[in-house]
């Protein structure tokens, strides 16, 4: 995929190509929406959102790097449903169903059972963590440690400079590590951390 030709055919109206680049992108914006919000059809929707407002945003596009761009975006309209959350607290009809059936979307065929648990154990831990983390950090730990962007993309996506980033991202990283070592006990034995 030749991006560069795809975002110039976008940017002229051809929605094939906004749509090859959507399909290009659109799990690692969705995790980043995921990352931020913690719920999934929250999660779904700031990720439509995203991709709707960069649709229409396109023609303003003038280069650099594209994810960022797109990231910048997304952290917006997370940060805007984070908002409109806390102005308007709803509780997920799923929350109000006791029932222990899950999606198979993520499953391996390799892991055994006991290593699919402890692999949902580790998801649930650490997305428990990161809601802990303020914003400002949730955002940097979220782009850098599970979306592996760079420090320059991440300070382009924030508007940031990269001192900023640095520092958001070893304070977080810290108060994530201080948040498992306390809860220790819920990771699986293999995993566990300990005080050095």
């Amino acid at each position: 995929m030749d991006e560069h030709r795809l975002i110039e055919a976008a940017q002229r109206g051809d929605v094939h190509a906004y749509n090859r680049l959507v399909v290009a992108y659109q799990q690692n914006i969705y995790n980043i929406a995921y990352r931020i919000l913690g719920d999934a059809d929250r999660a779904m929707d700031a990720t439509q959102d995203a991709f709707l407002h960069a649709f229409e945003a396109l023609p303003s596009f003038r280069g650099g790097s594209f994810r960022a761009w797109l990231v910048r975006i997304v952290t917006n309209c997370s940060y805007d449903a984070l908002r409109h959350q806390q102005r308007r607290p709803t509780t997920p009809i799923d929350d109000l169903i006791e029932d222990d059936e899950h999606s198979g979307l993520m499953e391996d065929d390799h892991e055994t059972p006991e290593e699919h648990l402890d692999r949902l154990d580790i998801q649930r831990l650490i997305q428990k963590a990161l809601q802990t983390l303020p914003e400002d950090q949730r955002m940097v730990v979220v782009l850098s440690d599970i979306e592996g962007l760079d420090y320059a993309e991440i300070a382009q996506a924030l508007s940031l400079n990269l001192g900023t980033v640095k520092s958001r991202l070893s304070r977080g990283r810290a108060k994530l590590r201080d948040f498992l070592l306390a809860h220790r006990e819920l990771l699986p034995a293999g995993f566990r951390l300990y005080d050095e």
